[in-house]
């Protein structure tokens, strides 16, 4: 049986947030630890991660997420932070100040058509960010880096498409596949 590995996001590609955030990557690079960054074509919020699934329930996945319906709004980007603390940074993301309540509630809608074909339930409570680097060794100067970045300015962006991707795990990293968009109302 083949396995989808896949999960439902908004994707980030406006080029002016994209090159802010390509300029963190580059001074947290320079933090002394390892890291894994986010490739820049692979910048995105997490509505909801699916894992492995059969190819015939991602076909249901599809159909069931043709029926999420939400209006378009309006992220802001801002501030550096860290799971589960900057102290001990394991994922280093971004976070998001206006529109985190509507993230949340298309999340929830997400989750709730996704229900209806019994996949198990998120594990952790559904938190708004971007992530933009994983870190695998060491912590060097990242929680100096995480602290002044705090109040840090990414942008803004209209969120008008979620998209489910297929994730395929590669050496050099994970290569991402569009398998369905859906659009806001209006646009």
């Amino acid at each position: 049986m083949s396995l989808v590995r896949c999960f439902v996001a908004v994707d980030v590609e406006d080029p002016a947030i994209v090159s802010k955030v390509a300029a963190v990557q580059q001074q947290l690079e320079a933090a002394g630890a390892k890291l894994k960054l986010v490739e820049l074509e692979n910048l995105h919020l997490t509505l909801r991660f699916i894992g492995e699934i059969p190819r015939e329930l991602a076909e249901r996945v599809v159909e069931a997420l043709r029926g999420v319906e939400f209006a378009p709004f309006t992220v802001r980007f801002v501030g550096l932070g860290a799971f589960p603390n900057p102290r001990r940074p394991r994922v280093i993301w971004v976070g998001v100040e206006e529109g985190a309540r509507e993230l949340s509630e298309l999340s929830e809608k997400v989750n709730s058509a996704l229900a209806k074909l019994k996949l198990p339930k998120p594990d952790e409570e559904f938190t708004p960010h971007l992530t933009v680097a994983r870190v695998k060794s060491g912590v060097g100067s990242l929680p100096r880096i995480i602290e002044e970045g705090r109040s840090l300015e990414f942008g803004s962006m209209l969120v008008d498409r979620i998209r489910l991707k297929k994730s395929t795990l590669t050496s050099r990293g994970p290569i991402y596949e569009t398998l369905l968009e859906v659009r806001a109302r209006g646009v």
